[in-house]
C-alpha cells in the first residue's frame, strides 16, 4: 500500500500539499510543511511587482473558517527568487503566479521554472484583487489564451486554479484542457463579506473577500466531481480539507490529489502527519492499495 499519486507527471510521495496563501511566505516556512510529511508546498501568488495588498484589517474567523481580503501582498517575483533557492531544496516547490494579461503570466512562469518549481499555478480564480484572479478567470476564452501561452514557454506543468464563483466551471475546465494545462486546481474561496454590527460597516478594509475553511469543502467537492465530468487531465482539490474524511471526500469525486489550507492555521502542520496516517489507515481496512485506485471512485 502506498501513498504516493501522480499529478500528470509529477510524482508525489504524499497526496497533500500546502494551498497558496497559507505559510509560504519564506523559503524556511515551506521547508517546514514539505519536512512535515506534505508532497509539495505552493507558493503564495507572486506578481511581477511588489505589492503591499489591502490595508488592515483583510482577515477574520467566522463560524465555518476565515473570511481573508488580503490583496495579494507579495514582494514581486525577482526579490522572491531566494524564498524559491531554499524551498526547492527540502522538495517539491508549486510556483503560484498571478497577472493581467497571458504575457504577465509567461514571464512569471518563466522565472518560476528558473528557481526550481516543479510546476507553476495559475491563480486565475482569487475574489478579491482588482483587475487580476477571478476578474479574469471566468472568461473561458481569456483562461484558454492564459494557459496555452504560459504552456507554450515552459517544460514543466502548468496548472490552472478555477474559481467557485460562476456557472460555467465545465466550461471553464474544458478551456483549460483544451489549451493543454496539465491539471485543475479546484477550488479557490467563495465571495463573501462580513459585517459589524458594532460599527455598523463592513469589517474588512476591502469591503468583501473569499470564505474558506470547512464551510466551502462541500461547494469544493462538487465542483472537482462536476470538472471530473468533462476533463480527463488530473484535478487538485482544495477547500475546507482537514482531516483524511475530507481529504478522500475530493480523491473520491475525482481529485488525484488535494491542498490543505486553512486547517493549517487551525491545527498547524500536524495536519499534513495526521491525515497521512489517518489515510493510509482507511485505505489498508477498506482494500485500496494506492490513491489512483480511489479517484473518482463516487462516479462509478
Amino acid at each position: 500500500m502506498t501513498l504516493d499519486t501522480c499529478v500528470g507527471n509529477l510524482k508525489l510521495e504524499t497526496p497533500g500539499m500546502g494551498a497558496s496563501g497559507i505559510m509560504d511566505e519564506t523559503g524556511k516556512s515551506m521547508a517546514r510543511m514539505l519536512s512535515s510529511g506534505a508532497g509539495a508546498a505552493v507558493t503564495k501568488s507572486i506578481g511581477l511587482q511588489p505589492n503591499l495588498g489591502h490595508k488592515n484589517p483583510t482577515f477574520t474567523e467566522v463560524k465555518g473558517g476565515f473570511v481573508n481580503a488580503m490583496g495579494l501582498p507579495n514582494p514581486g517575483i525577482e526579490l522572491f527568487k531566494e524564498e524559491m533557492e531554499a524551498a526547492v531544496s527540502a522538495g517539491k516547490v508549486i510556483g503560484s503566479i498571478y497577472g493581467a494579461t497571458a504575457d504577465d503570466f509567461v514571464i512569471l512562469a518563466g522565472k518560476m521554472e528558473d528557481y526550481g518549481a516543479a510546476a507553476v499555478e495559475l491563480n486565475l480564480s482569487c475574489p478579491h484583487a482588482k483587475g487580476y484572479g477571478m476578474e479574469i478567470g471566468v472568461d473561458a476564452e481569456l483562461v484558454g489564451d492564459i494557459v496555452s501561452a504560459v504552456k507554450s514557454s515552459l517544460t514543466i506543468p502548468v496548472w490552472a486554479k478555477l474559481t467557485p464563483n460562476t456557472h460555467i466551471l465545465k466550461e471553464l475546465a474544458v478551456a483549460v484542457q483544451d489549451a493543454g494545462g496539465d491539471a485543475i486546481v479546484a477550488i479557490n474561496t467563495l465571495k463573501a463579506m462580513v459585517i459589524s454590527p458594532e460599527f455598523g460597516r463592513p469589517f474588512l478594509s476591502n469591503k468583501f473577500g473569499g470564505l474558506s475553511g470547512p464551510a466551502v469543502r462541500s461547494v469544493g467537492v462538487r465542483a472537482v466531481y462536476d470538472i471530473r465530468t468533462v476533463v480527463d487531465i488530473p484535478i487538485v482539490g482544495v477547500g475546507g480539507i482537514s482531516d483524511w474524511r475530507d481529504a478522500t471526500q475530493y480523491i473520491m469525486a475525482g481529485a488525484c490529489a488535494f491542498q490543505v489550507g486553512s486547517a493549517i492555521a487551525a491545527k498547524g502542520l500536524k495536519v499534513f502527519e495526521s491525515i497521512n496516517r489517518d489515510l493510509e489507515e482507511f485505505m489498508r481496512d477498506f482494500g485500496y492499495g494506492a490513491i489512483k485506485d480511489m479517484v473518482g471512485v463516487a462516479h462509478e
